[in-house]
């Protein structure tokens, strides 16, 4: 028993209930208690699920079933004990159908009840196991690859944000696998509908609304039919907004109604449509700053911001270098239709890089050695001019002997390019940071990333 489990006794029977609960706080429960049916309910809606409800059947306001019923549907782990004066074997089979641990007859000895809810209590530890470890696995099957202790808490994170209907903020560099997590939430929320991808970057703002929202015939030139959109395509599914900072201030607007009212006004439209969508949000960007400069809503912030999930690039996890390649050289292989290895040498360098594209950039890196290199193994050589830059290379390299004619300007643009990249990759791409990580001000940052065509880039 976990100091921390918490148990709901409900009883109309004032006298029982406080014995109960006085018998149950001194064996080290956390002990809530109702008087009836509609209470019991409230409180098992409030907070974190019961780990155990104690239930008397008969009440004058309703069923014991019917509080079997609502802790089930809360939480498939939590374990209910049925009480009763009045037992027949027809109520205790129906209440072992609807999911109760055990039928308890009253009266009862007190070292009865402790004893079958200690066990209820086991039996529900033992659920909670398994979920976690089907996530585990759910997460791998999904491409979410990593030994590394920041991976394992990701997943763990995953498996409990997955069945809540919450809104859920992925945030990441680019290339960290931010869809991939959102897929993972998709797989494990047992939402049986389709998960839609919208990159809020890629749409043009013209045809945005129509896009997410649809249209009704008519409602601009060109409308020539009726267009359902895509959160109505998602319906009973999930819907992942990639780029979500990209979204213009009128569509912001219209975002944060659906998250609050769950309804979509299609263009055109007279009515709203109610919609049952979960909307997981992805960004690169540091959207606190972006709420601060006024370019995103903060009130749409903070319904988007419900759960945040940040994937650690890949640099943060070396570790994970080696299973992420061999995962994806699988892949590739299959792809491509190729039998190779990868030798020693070559996974030891790949785990020396520093990858500022991450997981993306490694990827390329082995489908393109997948394609060209001779066999039996891929070798560092097989890399070739595209691969990630090494610790000892890179931006800042001179070539020797200087040609005749270098363009030293142009060498020294590239130069600081690459060293406003690394400072904002560094500082997981907030621009305040790595402006007072380069000692320069917030103002000069911004210009030299303007200067450089990089200012989409945090």
């Amino acid at each position: 028993m976990s100091a921390a489990d918490r148990v709901l006794v409900v009883d109309d029977e004032a006298s029982l209930r406080s014995m109960l609960t006085i018998l149950l706080r001194r064996r080290g429960y956390a002990v809530e208690a109702a008087e009836g049916v509609a209470e019991a309910k409230a409180k098992l809606g409030a907070e974190e699920p019961f780990a155990g409800v104690i239930t008397d059947l008969l009440m004058p306001d309703g069923s014991g079933l019917d509080v079997l019923e609502a802790a089930r549907a809360r939480s498939e782990a939590t374990q209910v004990i049925v009480i009763t004066a009045h037992t027949t074997t027809e109520r205790a089979v129906a209440a072992m159908r609807k999911g109760a641990y055990d039928f308890l007859e009253k009266p009862f000895r007190n070292d009865v009840l402790v004893a079958t809810l200690e066990k209820a209590l086991e039996k529900r530890a033992i659920v909670d196991e398994n979920r976690t470890l089907r996530a585990q696995v759910d997460g791998a099957d999904v491409g979410i690859i990593g030994i590394s202790r920041p991976m394992a808490e990701l997943r763990a994170l995953i498996a409990r944000a997955a069945r809540a209907p919450t809104s859920v903020l992925i945030t990441g560099e680019s290339g960290t696998g931010k869809e991939l997590v959102a897929r993972a939430l998709h797989t494990q929320s047992g939402r049986e509908g389709r998960f839609v991808v919208v990159n809020c970057g890629a749409l043009p703002e013209t045809i945005m609304e129509s896009e997410l929202f649809g249209h009704e015939k008519g409602a601009f030139t060109g409308a020539a039919g009726k267009k359902e959109g895509l959160f109505r395509a998602a319906e009973g599914g999930t819907m992942f907004l990639d780029e979500v900072g990209e979204l213009p201030a009128a569509l912001q607007v219209k975002l944060l109604r659906v998250l609050q009212e769950r309804k979509v006004r299609p263009v055109g439209g007279e009515r709203e449509l109610p919609v049952d969508v979960r909307v997981v949000a992805a960004t690169n960007r540091d959207l606190e700053e972006e709420v601060e400069g006024g370019a995103f809503r903060e009130d749409l912030f903070y319904r988007l911001n419900v759960i945040r999930l940040r994937i650690p690039p890949l640099r943060e996890r070396p570790e994970d270098v080696r299973p992420l390649a061999e995962h994806l050289l699988g892949k590739h292989l299959t792809l491509q239709q190729r039998s190779l290895t990868l030798s020693d040498e070559a996974l030891a360098w790949l785990s020396r890089q520093a990858f500022p594209g991450n997981v993306r950039e490694l990827e390329n890196l082995l489908e393109r050695a997948v394609a060209l290199a001779p066999g039996p193994a891929i070798e560092v050589a097989d890399f070739g001019g595209l691969s990630a830059p090494s610790p000892t290379s890179g931006a800042g390299a001179l070539p020797d002997p200087l040609p005749e004619g270098f363009d030293l300007d142009g060498f020294l643009g590239g130069l600081e390019q690459e060293a406003l990249r690394r400072a904002l990759a560094q500082n997981e791409g907030v621009k305040k940071r790595a402006a007072a990580f380069l000692g320069m001000t917030f103002r000069q940052f911004r210009y030299r990333l303007a200067k450089h065509d990089l200012d989409d880039d945090g």
